[in-house]
């Protein structure tokens, strides 16, 4: 079978984005508790600032000058915004406002706490909101602050121009001292080079006076007002908070936000495969098929028309197909790690599948560690084919020389040698007889269908990938690392297998926990055969049915030296 199988979609964004989203919605927890968040974040927010009542004013700055409507005059320039905007927060303006509310010092720290100044772009207006639970208190507070903004500014541009005032006093007064003198030393001198000089002295003393005091008058003709209130502070008739419905639905918005971002950082650093196409990818083969919830169970085919035993048919159908597996049909069926259940299920029911097509079909349970397929399923005793029988059989070797018969139902039946706990489980699985039992089922007709331990803990499934024509991977995607698939493909191809696709499959937890208590119970039986129960007459146990040994009574067991 080509890798056509594979769904390549690499084109189709449209399917790309549907899986994701798809992919996205098996993190349901995430995106629930990110919008759980959300809506208690925008509960708080729609609560608390229902309490919340926001006054505002507004203050046009302006520059100290002397014509204000002189065509020269750029305000921008000579203020800068940020620093109006740190002066309107600092301690002082509230410390100021405290004083004309008549708060103590230790209230100023909550008074500023209140405030928030703002400058629109490409304007001179600071824009002043004080925030406070009571609506009355918030226009208060934010006028008294607006005020001790401006008198605080005022106050220190009165305060620049005094100290330029006094500087320009300090120099006229030595100037004009020395002018009155050279005035009083003129009056003496008679005409001459003499008197000339000191006109010309006296005539730059006086220049010099003239522009001192001309600098003394523009300073005192400045216009100190740091700016214009253009809107006082009015009592605010509705909360400041967007509202409860509005919060909520921000809250929820973001909260899906938040649980999209969240599932998709899981996604990414989900090692589980995410999706059919990562398994392909990962295995380097086809999905055959993907099992319903909980059907990795019983034989289904040819007993119920489940959707199970319709997808069991589909697989067994895509294999009948790939030119790797038609032409001599050895199929080994394995799992990555963990239990046995949903490879055993697959090989049984693929074996149902093939014998209802009408043909011989041999299921060989090759686990001889804790072998039980023989106990789960409908079986009676009946001879080996020619082509299944081993020439050569030794006391406690496995395969044995019985044989099995599985009722499919409406599918018919098909062979099973079922596996038996053996001492030396690899010489077991490279024996020739075992050898000889996959190889010689030249019958254009017969089928074999292996199932072996988990891969990734037994050795056993490598001992046998290269006497079958291909190996079929059972996983379960939510349990299973795409770096579990991958070393299961290295492998396999390093032992000289091919892989020819993967089956997923989803467990329930019900069957989970009903599975493992199976197996908890099936761990505590005792290893030797001579401790178990005698076996009832209408379920003989596996490889105690040899032809014609005598061994197919009812009250007597055989025990072999490999079970002891």
């Amino acid at each position: 079978m080509s890798d056509a199988h594979v769904p390549v979609r690499g084109e189709d964004e449209p399917e790309q984005l549907r899986e994701q989203f798809r992919q996205l919605l098996r993190y349901r927890w995430l995106i629930g508790g990110g919008v759980g968040v959300g809506l208690l974040a925008g509960a708080w927010l729609g609560i608390t600032g229902a309490e919340s009542y926001a006054a505002t004013t507004d203050i046009v700055l302006r520059a100290p000058t002397g014509d204000p409507f002189a065509p020269t005059l750029s305000s921008d320039k000579a203020i800068n915004m940020g620093s109006e905007r740190q002066t309107a927060l600092s301690r002082k303006v509230a410390e100021g406002a405290a004083k004309r509310l008549g708060m103590g010092a230790d209230e100023v720290d909550r008074l500023q706490h209140g405030l928030q100044v703002t400058n629109p772009p490409q304007t001179l207006v600071l824009h002043f909101t004080y925030n406070a639970s009571d609506p009355k208190e918030a226009a208060r507070r934010a006028n008294a602050l607006t005020r001790s903004y401006v008198d605080l500014r005022r106050e220190q541009w009165e305060s620049v121009r005094g100290s330029m005032l006094k500087s320009l006093q300090d120099q006229l007064d030595p100037v004009a001292k020395q002018n009155d003198e050279l005035s009083q030393r003129i009056k003496g001198l008679s005409d001459g080079s003499a008197a000339d000089s000191a006109y010309a002295v006296q005539a730059n003393l006086l220049n010099r006076i003239t522009d001192l005091r001309s600098k003394i008058t523009s300073l005192k003709a400045l216009d100190m007002t740091p700016g214009n209130v253009i809107r006082d502070a009015t009592v605010p008739t509705s909360s400041d908070g967007p509202g409860l419905p509005l919060s909520l639905g921000l809250g929820g918005g973001v909260g899906v936000g938040l649980g999209l971002l969240g599932a998709w950082v899981r996604l990414v650093f989900d090692p589980a495969p995410r999706s059919a196409g990562d398994v392909a990818r990962a295995v380097r083969g086809p999905v055959l098929g993907a099992l319903p919830r909980g059907s990795a169970g019983a034989l289904v085919v040819g007993r119920t028309d489940s959707r199970a035993a319709e997808e069991y048919r589909s697989i067994a159908f895509r294999l009948a197909y790939d030119e790797r597996f038609a032409d001599r049909r050895r199929l080994l069926v394995v799992a990555p790690r963990g239990s046995m259940e949903s490879s055993v299920a697959v090989a049984v029911n693929l074996a149902a599948s093939f014998a209802e097509t009408g043909k011989n079909v041999l299921l060989v349970e090759a686990d001889l560690r804790t072998p039980s397929l023989s106990e789960r399923l409908d079986v009676s005793t009946a001879s080996r084919p020619r082509w299944s029988r081993v020439p050569e059989h030794t006391e406690g070797e496995w395969p044995g020389r019985g044989q099995l018969m599985v009722d499919a139902a409406e599918s018919g039946s098909f062979g099973l040698v079922p596996g038996e706990r053996v001492r030396n489980v690899p010489r077991a699985l490279t024996s020739a007889a075992t050898t000889r039992l996959i190889a010689e089922a030249d019958d254009p007709d017969a089928t074999v269908v292996v199932v072996a331990p988990p891969v990734l803990a037994y050795a056993d499934a490598l001992a046998l990938v290269d006497r079958v024509d291909g190996v079929l991977i059972v996983c379960d995607p939510r349990t299973v690392h795409r770096a579990d698939l991958v070393r299961i493909r290295e492998l396999i191809v390093g032992a000289g297998g091919t892989v020819l696709g993967a089956v997923t499959h989803t467990e329930s937890r019900r069957g989970a926990s009903a599975n493992a208590a199976r197996r908890g119970n099936r761990h505590r039986e005792p290893r030797s055969s001579a401790a178990r129960p005698a076996p009832s007459s209408t379920r003989p146990e596996p490889g105690r049915h040899l032809d014609g040994d005598g061994g197919d009574t009812v009250a007597l067991r055989t025990v072999r030296s490999g079970d002891r």
